[in-house]
């Protein structure tokens, strides 16, 4: 959501915002221990709050494409939790269906707006029983049409629950030929991934960053072709790591890992995606060759339609070949 959006929402509903999503912004974040998790979700939750309704939902997914479109991203795969909206809208059926509504309508204009095009991945939250997010699942496969949902995800806090009383859920998701995707090693190490990996059987990690602690692990991933969705910007702003330098990109890279550059959270974060490339240019060292395998990598891993993939990758060799 766009700073200025949250703001014009919290006006119309008679909200009041915390000071570092007015004045005071960007805030500044650390989830490195609980209480600045619980700084970060406070944040989260009250942008969150300010989405009250059809018309706030489909704003937030039409900017959404608007503004990576306009940064040249071609596919924006966008995680919600139709939990959060169901009760302005009459349920989480309502709040899906407005949700894969707006994205069929973003791609049906998005070569005359410049947008990016867009897929829609359900989520359920780890701080939620596991009997919800089953629930989720069989929401998500019933949808899993080329239009509809396209992943399954797991979010939120992965020191919470249990990653394998969530596996009932992802293998719902999978039997219905979803993406599973859920999130870890970010605030846990390697053996938060090594768990997810053998009960959640993810095609893709939110973060994963972690797993270079341990080259058993990072091998594991890379043998298993599992894709990393790396978020630099955000694994600095949560205390991840401490400095940009840390995070280590290079070394997946180099491990040969499938990496998708991402954004995480571009409201919170005040990082967009082209701020993640940026960085892995100039922090990470990483050459034309390699930023233009990044960009591969992303496609490789995403569930985009198939002339969306081929076009990107051409776009892409075009611009590798092109003069510096």
């Amino acid at each position: 959501m766009r700073v200025e959006t949250v703001r014009d929402m919290a006006a119309g509903h008679g909200m009041r915002l915390p000071d570092s999503l007015r004045s005071g912004y960007p805030p500044q974040l650390s989830a490195a221990d609980e209480r600045g998790w619980f700084r970060f979700q406070r944040l989260y939750d009250a942008a969150r709050h300010c989405v009250r309704g059809e018309a706030d939902m489909r704003r937030i997914v039409r900017e959404a494409a608007l503004d990576d479109g306009a940064e040249g991203s071609r596919w924006l795969e966008i995680q919600v939790d139709p939990t959060s909206y169901a009760p302005f809208v009459g349920g989480i059926t309502p709040a899906m269906e407005i949700v894969l509504d707006e994205a069929r309508s973003v791609n049906s204009t998005a070569d005359e707006t410049g947008s990016a095009r867009v897929g829609v991945l359900m989520a359920a939250s780890r701080i939620r029983h596991p009997l919800e997010a089953r629930t989720l699942a069989r929401l998500a496969a019933q949808y899993a049409v080329p239009d509809g949902v396209v992943g399954f995800g797991l979010s939120n806090d992965e020191r919470r629950g249990d990653t394998p009383d969530f596996a009932p859920a992802f293998r719902i998701a999978e039997r219905a030929g979803l993406a599973l995707v859920p999130h870890a090693g970010e605030l846990l190490g390697p053996e938060s991934v090594a768990e997810t990996l053998a009960t959640l059987r993810p095609d893709r990690l939110g973060h994963g960053v972690r797993s270079t602690e341990d080259p058993r692990v990072l091998a594991a991933i890379v043998e298993a072709g599992v894709a990393l969705e790396v978020c630099p910007g955000s694994n600095v702003s949560l205390g991840v790591y401490h400095e940009a330098p840390e995070v280590p990109l290079r070394a997946l890279v180099s491990a040969g890992a499938t990496i998708a550059l991402g954004a995480d959270d571009p409201l919170l974060f005040d990082s967009r995606l082209l701020d993640q490339y940026e960085t892995a240019r100039t922090v990470h060292g990483l050459d034309d060759q390699e930023i233009a395998e990044l960009a591969r990598g992303s496609f490789r891993a995403s569930r985009a339609p198939r002339e969306v993939i081929d076009a990107a990758m051409t776009d892409i060799d075009t611009w590798l070949a092109a003069p510096a």
